[in-house]
């Protein structure tokens, strides 16, 4: 296996168009507003606490989780190297050569270098979202791949390997479970402060990571379970359903009794869709229509409006607006008629 080297992160097309490996500012952005969660590890441009040379040639892996609909998204950009994403839960609107899909839980994205795609629309949707980025020293389509030295794939495994990914037409898979386990040793991981602890877990979940890989694209096989995906679909049905009656005294039970199934597995399929537990959704939902009544109800107190959302108290309404908001209801309103009216 050759030695790798680090090389520019940008590519000059054959049209002449410079290309510049993306920088993620809206992730950062996000990240400074505290509207996601985030960890990752990095190099060069990219945002994460800072890798070491024994993991040359891996430019970024982490993840973001986000428990609402994001303002922001990663517009139409590109990377230098390999791209893998895994949607773990909730769902991601996602495009690559003009083509828009809507990425849903145990989702598995193969980007090539270079290839132009797309994050949100620019609305990024609610789950946790991993990637991991490879530089394979490539800086135009017709050069050979160059893997780091690292990548302990045997040279016909990695031949293979590199053919298959280099003629994919196919930008999304749904991730096999040993897949789905690579990514979460990846969430354990990247949470450490300091890199030179987990470089070498780093490097052995990598190649397992492309192992697994291997036999998903040698094979062409998706994993499918009709009884899950009908039960998800329920789940689905339900919580869309939901926000029609959010001044109903939901428990956790009557919830799961309303969807047609058992407590443990709509949970289940709730965090799956929403990154979220059940509660945790309602009251999400809750909070949104109250800052729509706030807003446009004048005429109703901050008390009403909670018992109107299904707040069992105006304290507990308060306390849980404050927590998100920062501000407290009428604050929030107080603030809302402030800039309408600088807008007018």
């Amino acid at each position: 296996m050759k030695n790798f080297k680090q090389n520019s992160t940008t590519y000059l097309s054959e049209s002449g168009t410079v290309y510049h490996a993306d920088t993620c500012r809206e992730l950062v952005s996000a990240v400074k507003r505290e509207k996601v969660e985030f960890q990752a590890f990095a190099r060069g441009t990219y945002p994460g606490k800072r890798l070491g040379d024994f993991t040359n040639g891996l430019n970024s892996i982490g993840y973001w989780s986000a428990n609402d609909q994001q303002d922001w998204g990663l517009d139409w950009h590109r990377n230098e190297g390999m791209e893998f994403h895994f949607l773990e839960s909730g769902s991601m609107p996602y495009s690559t050569d003009n083509i828009e899909m809507e990425l849903m839980p145990g989702d598995f994205t193969i980007t090539r270098p270079w290839q132009e795609h797309k994050v949100g629309n620019p609305i990024v949707g609610i789950g946790r979202f991993y990637w991991v980025i490879i530089d394979v020293g490539v800086r135009r389509p017709h050069e050979q791949w160059v893997w780091p030295d690292w990548i302990i794939l045997t040279e016909a495994d990695l031949n293979k390997l590199t053919l298959l990914m280099r003629q994919n037409e196919r930008p999304v898979w749904k991730a096999s479970p040993e897949i789905r386990d690579c990514f979460k040793q990846i969430h354990k991981v990247v949470q450490k402060e300091d890199v030179q602890e987990v470089e070498s877990k780093i490097r052995i979940y990598i190649n397992e990571l492309l192992i697994h890989l291997l036999a998903l694209l040698d094979t062409g096989k998706m994993e499918l379970n009709e009884s899950l995906t009908d039960s998800v679909r329920s789940a689905k049905q339900f919580l869309a359903e939901l926000t029609n009656h959010l001044n109903y005294p939901w428990t956790i039970e009557k919830m799961a009794k309303s969807s047609g199934m058992g407590v443990t597995r709509f949970t289940h399929h709730c965090k799956q869709i929403t990154n979220l537990t059940p509660m945790q959704f309602l009251t999400l939902k809750r909070l949104d229509l109250a800052k729509k009544m706030l807003k446009n109800d004048l005429g109703k107190t901050a008390t009403q409006i909670a018992y109107e959302c299904g707040f069992a108290s105006s304290q507990y309404f308060t306390t849980v607006f404050k927590k998100v908001e920062k501000v407290t209801p009428n604050e929030w309103r107080d603030n809302a008629k402030a800039n309408s009216e600088m807008v007018a």
